[in-house]
């Protein structure tokens, strides 16, 4: 089924050039081409839109105030700002309902590119309601203390750019929300952002002071102790599996590029869990108790309860967010590699082994949920390099023993 796409802009030829840009996708994309932001919201109460891409300067409704209604009116629907020579506060004010900034004038391949990618990975999601969750979020709660931890940093003037790294890195939800301001013309990025140091250092201080203290762009978890309990594992596995599959990389010696998307993807790999823990309480921690039970492996009782696993709600989210392919791909098959179409070592390949490499060595009490895909090592000819994959991890649980030792 074609995907209906929504273009705003009040100049004529740019919504021209839009059109001859994007004509070879007519058969995949139903396109629709207004001139302003009160006939777009028209056109959204008449018909569903599966994505709009819009302006930012508009004279009566700009792109911010448009995007702002949209989010309140039709939540899942996919917001895009093309962003020209737009005022800081309205940059700023549109940060909150936008998932994606590009720069104007569009480059319709990249379009192309980010907007395939999240429809793949929205179709990929059966459930509904999932879907309308994950399109409205603004940022996934992070763990109080690390919250506290980076405000109080952020107040100093003294604070550097490495200290602001050191706390976001151990942050799920905070490295998410980097990456994907990151990852857009928010800042000019004119390519792929896909490490967290280079992020932070793009991004700069000072403009994630004014995002954190003005437009408040990171939250912190506030819900029920009976959901909270869960989060310090989960974000501490997030940190092991990102350190870990990070030295994979880097012990089978791949470029500084993919050794660092391998930390990233492995700090965001279940952060699907994260988004079902905070949005859906009710029906997931159930699934989690009885995984935790000795039951059915906690993936298969997503996909049973609720109709798709956090894998999928997780690459979706990045989808949407604008994240790199690399890393979208990484959370989506981090179970199953197979299912994906590689056929050499990737962050998919790096996070999977760490995972998996993690859960052989996790006591019987938690979760095992990550079963190493040898099929997948195998199509790779890397399946000789697991026991030493599994004895690097070894060494740093024995030195990490001693320093507790010393402490």
């Amino acid at each position: 089924m074609a995907k209906r796409l929504l273009f705003v802009d009040d100049e004529p030829l740019v919504l021209d050039g839009l059109r001859r840009a994007l004509r070879d996708m007519r058969f995949e994309w139903e396109m629709k081409f207004v001139d302003s932001g009160y006939r777009a919201l028209e056109e959204l109460d008449r018909e569903p839109y599966d994505a709009i891409i819009t302006d930012m300067r508009m004279p009566m409704m700009d792109g911010a105030q448009l995007l702002d209604a949209v989010q309140r009116r039709h939540e899942d629907i996919v917001r895009i700002v093309l962003s020209g020579q737009s005022s800081k506060d309205s940059v700023l004010r549109s940060i909150t309902p936008t998932h994606q900034f590009l720069s104007k004038p569009c480059d319709a391949e990249e379009l192309k590119v980010r907007l395939s990618l999240a429809f793949s990975m929205r179709d990929a999601l059966a459930n509904g309601t999932l879907k309308a969750i994950v399109a409205r979020l603004q940022s996934i709660p992070s763990l109080p203390a690390l919250y506290d931890e980076l405000t109080d940093a952020l107040t100093s003037q003294n604070t550097s750019l490495t200290q602001v790294e050191r706390i976001i890195e151990k942050d799920v939800g905070m490295a998410a929300k980097i990456l994907q301001l990151a990852n857009s013309a928010f800042i000019g990025a004119r390519s792929e952002v896909s490490g967290l140091q280079q992020a932070v250092s793009l991004i700069g201080t000072e403009a994630i002071r004014v995002l954190v203290m003005s437009v408040h762009v990171f939250s912190q978890f506030e819900g029920k102790a009976s959901v909270s309990i869960h989060l310090p594992s989960l974000w501490k596995h997030s940190v092991e599996v990102a350190s870990l599959a990070r030295q994979i990389a880097s012990l089978e010696s791949q470029p500084l590029t993919v050794t660092e998307q391998s930390f990233a993807a492995g700090l965001l790999h279940d952060i699907g869990r994260a988004i079902l823990l905070s949005e859906l309480p009710g029906q997931y921690l159930p699934i989690l108790k009885q995984a935790g039970a000795g039951g059915d492996e906690a993936l298969q009782l997503e996909a049973e309860k609720l109709g798709c696993t956090h894998a999928q709600v997780g690459a979706y989210l990045m989808s949407i967010w604008g994240l790199p392919a690399a890393l979208v791909h990484a959370v989506s098959l981090h179970h199953r590699p197979s299912e994906g179409a590689q056929s050499h070592f990737s962050p998919l390949t790096a996070v999977h082994c760490a995972d998996a490499i993690l859960t052989m060595d996790e006591d019987c009490s938690k979760v095992r949920d990550c079963e190493l895909d040898r099929e997948y090592l195998d199509r790779l000819d890397l399946l000789e390099r697991l026991d030493t994959w599994r004895d690097l991890h070894h060494s740093q649980m024995q030195e990490r023993a001693k320093g507790e030792h010393y402490d």
